[in-house]
């Protein structure tokens, strides 16, 4: 009975046996990579299935998951807008007008901002009242807000002529109206509650709000330059650099040089004080190249047409630095795509955290500005190729400088006063643990509360 249990032999066949043990074999192998590749392509099914759901499809709203959709406000920080007596505001429009020989307007809506540099105040205003901002979220009840924001048009105020009624009285000033406005705010609650840190302020003109500069000089300053301001008052820790609102008109065409037959271009007032002085000496070196054009002119409608003209014709634009290290001359060079020449040995510019001003604009020191032929030289020796490079940059971060763009230069501030929120966090806490006392020399190497702001040196 053994023939039940052992495998038969065939006789006359003895490789029958080797070849059937191999077939076994080859048989059982296949098998098992049938087993693995099938565990393969499961497993890569399921990790392409992961990641699509996580990665690639659009979150669930319905979730716990932070969504950054318009309905969702979880991180955006909440501003509150003070609502100033109109004298600070909509007044100040209304004064502005009347030094000019305007009247009295009934309906706010009616009354219009003059179109100058420092329109910055009046476009941040506007986005706040008609509750556009798209980088922050407009809160009305000042114990949700994360900052306040306090709108008095400091750098148009500065600029109201004189207004005098009878007997010759002054019935506007600028240095009066700064008080006032201080009077006012210290009476706010939110204002004494933190010392000043989580306000945030609008002074773009060098001069806007000298009066009452060192009261508010915890807060969070918004303004072109530091060039009037001492060390212990503003810094790039705290404060924001605001583009000037641009006087001329965008170039509409293509980037290229076909049209742009003069190499560099300059119109601004020659003489100048302070830092200004340097123009003089580039007006004596350059105005007598051919292919350089020197124009001196003051602000007018005509100087407005003839600066856009030229800078709309010429490779490069010359902004040597004014009164202040800075002017607006840079951002009508830029919306012009005429390659910025900056001479300025202590200039800050906006918005660095997201622009590379190196691939937009060529910096020359002072010194070496106005040594004879070393510009012109230059600029001469700048390919094509990469004034092309230059002009495409220029194209890729101008909506930065354009105030009426929907993502241009108002939600830009916005998101930079939102990146301040940390530290005005840090100093609220640090005021509240430390022991208030007067320094009579303070110390500047580190951050600084009580009467010193936040020192130039961090």
């Amino acid at each position: 009975m053994s023939h039940h249990f052992h495998r038969p032999k065939v006789v006359g066949s003895p490789a029958f046996s080797t070849s059937y043990s191999l077939s076994s074999v080859f048989r059982i192998g296949r098998h098992s990579m049938i087993k693995q590749t099938l565990f393969t392509v499961s497993l890569i099914v399921a990790l392409y299935l992961l990641f699509n759901t996580f990665f690639l499809s659009p979150i669930n709203t319905n979730t716990n998951i932070i969504t950054n959709t318009s309905e969702d406000h979880g991180n955006k920080v909440k501003i509150y807008m003070y609502d100033l007596p109109r004298v600070f505001t909509y007044g100040v429009i209304e004064s502005y007008a009347m030094s000019r020989g305007g009247g009295i307007v009934s309906d706010d809506s009616q009354l219009k901002y003059p179109g100058h540099q420092h329109s910055a105040e009046w476009y941040l205003f506007s986005d706040l009242v008609n509750n556009k901002a798209a980088a922050i979220i407009r809160v009305f009840d000042p114990e949700e807000a994360d900052l306040f924001y306090v709108p008095f048009f400091s750098s148009l105020s500065l600029v109201v002529n004189p207004v005098r009624g009878s007997g010759n009285s002054l019935l506007y000033s600028d240095e009066k109206m700064q008080e006032n406005m201080i009077d006012w705010l210290e009476k706010q609650v939110y204002w004494k509650r933190n010392n000043g840190w989580d306000h945030v302020f609008i002074c773009q003109d060098p001069n806007a709000l000298y009066k009452v500069i060192h009261k508010i000089k915890n807060g969070i300053l918004l303004l072109s330059d530091f060039g009037r301001l001492k060390p212990n008052q503003a810094s790039l820790v705290k404060d924001i650099i605001l583009p000037y609102f641009h006087r001329i008109n965008p170039y509409k065409g293509d980037i290229g040089v076909q049209n742009r037959n003069s190499l560099l271009f300059f119109m601004g007032n020659r003489y100048r004080k302070e830092g200004g002085k340097i123009r003089d000496m580039l007006f004596e070196i350059l105005e007598n190249e051919s292919d350089v054009v020197m124009k001196h002119g003051a602000q007018s409608r005509e100087s407005r047409r003839a600066a856009m003209q030229g800078m709309h014709t010429s490779k490069f634009c010359l902004h040597p630095a004014g009164d202040t290290p800075s002017a607006c001359r840079l951002f009508d060079a830029i919306v012009s795509l005429c390659i910025p020449v900056i001479i300025s040995d202590h200039i800050e510019l906006p918005f660095e955290d997201v622009i590379d001003y190196k691939k937009i604009a060529i910096f020359v020191d002072t010194a070496s500005s106005v040594k004879h032929g070393f510009l012109v030289n230059l600029l001469r020796t700048i390919t094509e190729l990469r004034i092309l490079e230059y002009q495409q940059e220029m194209k890729k971060v101008k909506h930065y400088f354009e105030y009426e763009d929907p993502n241009g230069t108002v939600n830009e501030i916005w998101r930079q006063v939102s990146l301040k929120v940390p530290l005005v966090k840090l100093m609220i806490n640090r005021d509240k643990r430390l022991v208030r006392r007067e320094l009579s020399q303070p110390d500047c190497s580190c951050i600084c509360s009580n009467q010193t702001g936040i020192s130039s040196t961090i």
